[in-house]
């Protein structure tokens, strides 16, 4: 038999310390056992649990538990009332600490601190165990290193996992760099309810007193960036607590008016005379061009030269420039052959409208359309160029197949509108040398005898 060592106990103590008894298959047992007789041999683990002293825990025993332990090892004393629940004395010094100990539902074996005995009551230490016991029973593992991540961290995970998203799309989200700039460095779990409605008003009231606009649509936009970061988060890391976004109901929303801005039809002429008169010839002509073709700004500020026939007179426009992910292609009306006419007979600098940058395209609309405005006073953004287009479209009778197919609209789950792209080409150039003959009536543009159209430019 193996023998137990007791440390050095009062009478009571040491009375209180004697070997446990175990009914194992039927069979009793003692601690001081090292096989039970007439059953198999069960390993070391089992082994080492029988041989582990218990006693009933008091502080009076705790006090005379010998630490550093005679034996030069670390010695583990479990209580007979709490289970699971024990003192453990160190072999070399004179520590001694509260502990708990259980095997989790998933089978692992988990040993964690309650606190040390000179600083800690027996009492709150039973509190604490008993708490910490419960936790590990339902599979808690406060080892189990906790996810933490910050704001920044989740932006860049849900980029890097969002490998489909397009460079417009990747810009959108990343302006929460600017607009939430406090939380980047944040971890998710400490922004509240609190901090989300007084940022999102935050965010409008900045913009506001710059006069721009309301900032109604910035600050709605950088909480629903926020919240489709934190629903990530939380799908990555599921102890993170719900999306305080939700604190912001339907009431909290700042209301979004509907974008209509056009060209007016009355101060069209005027508008495309300030647009002839812009002095840099790229910003004239690129913009004359989302004018007269509906073209969403990216998709023909990343037109190459290789994407136009001229002599087909069409326009490819790729998959990976779209919106909707699908290239289609848009015959030329004669206003803008003449356009890309003029504009090939410059040189060949790759995109069809080079940026300041050697080998980049044009980028940003702003001032060109700003200094149109301050001449006209008509004051519109890019994307209402494209509304303008529509707008004409609609006037001349274009039907709103016709109009969903020019307009590179997405048709997913509209069965009538996806056959419309398999019309003839004949029928399709009609319908866009339709809306650029509208659009040249609007715009003053008289046809030069002998010509198509009018010079392009002034």
């Amino acid at each position: 038999m193996a023998k137990i060592h007791y440390p050095l106990l009062d009478r009571k103590a040491r009375k209180e310390a004697q070997p446990p008894q175990f009914s194992l298959f039927g069979k009793s047992i003692t601690s001081v056992d090292r096989k039970p007789p007439g059953l198999p041999y069960l390993g070391n683990l089992l082994q080492s649990k029988i041989n582990m002293p218990q006693l009933k825990l008091t502080t009076r025993a705790v006090d005379k538990l010998a630490a550093p332990d005679p034996s030069g090892k670390q010695t583990l004393y479990w209580d007979s009332d709490l289970k699971g629940f024990a003192v453990l004395c160190s072999g070399t010094t004179t520590t001694k600490t509260y502990i708990v100990q259980r095997t989790l539902p998933d089978g692992r074996n988990r040993r964690v601190t309650v606190g040390p005995v000179n600083t800690l009551s027996l009492e709150k230490a039973k509190v604490q165990a008993a708490d910490m016991l419960h936790d590990l029973r339902h599979g808690r593992d406060p080892k189990k290193k906790i996810a933490n991540p910050t704001l920044r961290e989740t932006l860049e995970a849900y980029l890097v996992a969002q490998k489909s998203l397009r460079p417009a799309s990747i810009a959108v989200y990343r302006q929460v760099e600017r607009t939430l700039t406090p939380w980047l460095d944040r971890p998710l779990r400490e922004i509240t309810g609190d901090m989300v409605e007084e940022r999102h008003r935050a965010i409008a009231a900045s913009i506001g007193k710059r006069g721009i606009n309301t900032g109604a649509v910035t600050a709605n936009g950088a909480m629903k960036t926020f919240r489709t970061l934190y629903n990530f988060a939380i799908w990555r890391a599921h102890d993170l607590p719900p999306n305080p976004v939700r604190r912001l109901k339907k009431n909290n929303w700042f209301p979004e008016p509907a974008k209509t801005t056009t060209v007016p039809e009355e101060r069209m002429a005027e508008f495309y005379a300030a647009l002839q008169n812009l002095p840099h010839p790229v910003q004239r002509d690129y913009l004359t061009f989302l004018l007269f073709t509906g073209l969403r700004r990216s998709e023909a500020a990343k037109l190459r030269w290789t994407d136009i026939d001229l002599s087909k007179r069409v326009i490819h426009v790729p998959a990976e420039n779209t919106k909707t992910n699908s290239a289609f292609d848009l015959p030329m009306s004669d206003f803008v052959h003449a356009l890309l006419v003029t504009r090939r007979s410059l040189g060949n600098a790759g995109y069809v409208f080079p940026g300041r940058s050697a080998g980049k395209p044009i980028i940003g609309t702003t001032m060109p359309l700003r200094t149109v405005a301050k001449a006209t006073g008509v004051q519109v953004s890019a994307h209402d160029l494209r509304r303008t287009y529509a707008t004409v479209a609609e006037e001349a009778n274009v039907s709103w197949l016709a109009m969903k197919a020019l307009l590179n609209h997405s048709i997913k789950g509209d069965i009538t509108a996806r056959h419309y792209p398999q019309l003839k080409e004949n029928r399709f150039r009609e319908q866009v040398q339709k809306v650029a003959d509208e659009m040249k009536k609007r715009c003053g543009i008289v046809d030069v005898e002998g010509h198509n159209v009018a010079k392009v430019g002034p």
